[in-house]
């Protein structure tokens, strides 16, 4: 299904008109300064992309027992298979170095809910077998950030860069290299908006790993925009959705795909700009779309979850609209989603019910070219099950060490060898 794009030179007009719906409701700008509004506006994209206080602040209601028929991991200290970090704030935010002379390294967002947050630069000791935090690593951010992710650079032959969106998306420069000069700065500040000082806040962003002078963001303004980020310019932008974009993920050098309150998952191709293709939507009508997620091994395949639902639909491009599978053993919303980077056939997901659940996939690679795709339906278990000590709202799979997955949960960080 093919849904008309809509020209860059319409994109200005149309944040200006969604900016001003949502704070219509608002006091007269008379009454209500810029910094007020900004900050309901981060706070509208925050809530957005899932981090209600049902998952950022609430504790987690006890043990939730075993599922049944699956290892389960329980958390422990002193095994080697589980690291923890504990924050002096609520996170959500975190991301996998991918340079070989920084394994184990994260950055990690809070998320508090005022102008003043950080970011924290952590490391796994292994020698001492703890996470450690880098002070001179840890640098101030406006409001909560939506997404940290460093540069994709497995080979360590480019500048260390770290991205964060939020009210803007900005790309920190990191010396990580023990001197006097270590530290983070500020490297620019990316505004899509041309026609005034403030953007409509970012919900999301993706960096493309074949082209890392690629980034792409997702606002709640309906536009998609590709940054060239070493030029600092806006490549192409455009409105890609009816309502607010929620995610984003690049499947390939000149194709992304993007999920919506409206329910929908769109894919792009930067060669025809004026159209995009539907390939999913959500069954229950006015059910917003929060999360997706692109294999990487076998770019057949993208994972999505809807807002307030315990299920992951996965979804073969090649045959729209009907899932291939649905993944139904959490017990309640799930809150994050994420390919194995190493492996075609596994994905890990994670939610309210304090679980990080494994499946494998790999029967949905299997088909004979050009056969229809077999539906692994709602009965299929994952592989492995990880008890967290509280709700977690954000996973990450490290691409450098494809043997391990970060969590985010409460104060807590945890690196989890699976």
């Amino acid at each position: 299904m093919e849904a008309p794009g809509i020209g860059q030179d319409d994109v200005t007009v149309r944040q200006a008109e969604l900016i001003r719906a949502k704070f219509a409701n608002l006091p007269a700008p008379k009454e209500l300064s810029n910094e007020a509004v900004l900050r309901c506006a981060v706070r509208l994209a925050v809530a957005a992309t899932g981090l209600c206080t049902r998952t950022a602040f609430r504790h987690c209601a006890g043990n939730r027992g075993t599922l049944g028929g699956m290892q389960e991991q329980q958390a422990g200290e002193g095994r080697a298979e589980i690291y923890t970090y504990t924050g002096s704030s609520s996170v959500y935010a975190c991301g996998f170095s991918s340079r070989p002379d920084k394994p184990f390294r994260l950055a990690v967002g809070s998320f508090i809910d005022d102008y003043a947050n950080k970011v924290e630069i952590i490391q796994l000791d292994e020698q001492a077998g703890v996470v450690r935090c880098n002070p001179a690593l840890t640098f101030q951010h406006p409001y909560p950030p939506t997404k940290v992710a460093f540069i994709p650079d497995k080979a360590g032959t480019r500048p260390d860069l770290l991205a964060t969106s939020g009210d803007f998306l900005r790309l920190w420069r990191v010396v990580d290299d023990g001197s006097a000069q270590q530290g983070v700065r500020l490297e620019k500040l990316l505004n899509n908006n041309k026609g005034g000082e403030f953007a409509a806040p970012l919900t999301s962003f993706d960096w493309n790993e074949l082209d890392p002078r690629r980034l792409a963001t997702a606002s709640i303004d309906t536009t998609c925009t590709v940054w060239d980020v070493e030029r600092g310019l806006v490549d192409t932008q455009l409105i890609a959705h009816d309502k607010e974009v929620y995610d984003i993920a690049w499947g390939g050098v000149g194709i992304f795909a993007s999920v919506s309150a409206d329910g929908s998952v769109r894919v792009f191709d930067l060669r025809d700009k004026e159209h995009s293709t539907i390939i999913y939507e959500s069954p229950q009508p006015d059910t917003p779309l929060l999360r997706l997620t692109w294999n990487k091994q076998d770019p057949r395949y993208i994972a999505v979850l809807a807002m307030d639902s315990p299920k992951v639909t996965v979804l073969d491009i090649r045959y729209p609209t009907l899932p291939v599978a649905e993944l139904q053993r959490h017990s309640a919303n799930v809150n994050a989603i994420c390919w194995a980077p190493h492996s075609a056939g596994h994905l890990c997901s994670a939610g309210d019910d304090s679980h990080a659940l494994i499946w494998d996939l790999g029967a949905l690679g299997q088909q004979p070219e050009g056969a229809a795709p077999a539906s692994v339906g709602s009965s299929l278990d994952p592989i492995l099950a990880y008890n967290a000590g509280g709700e977690v709202n954000q996973l990450q799979w490290s691409s450098a060490q494809p043997d391990w997955v970060a969590i985010c949960f409460g104060t807590k960080t945890q690196i989890l060898r699976v």
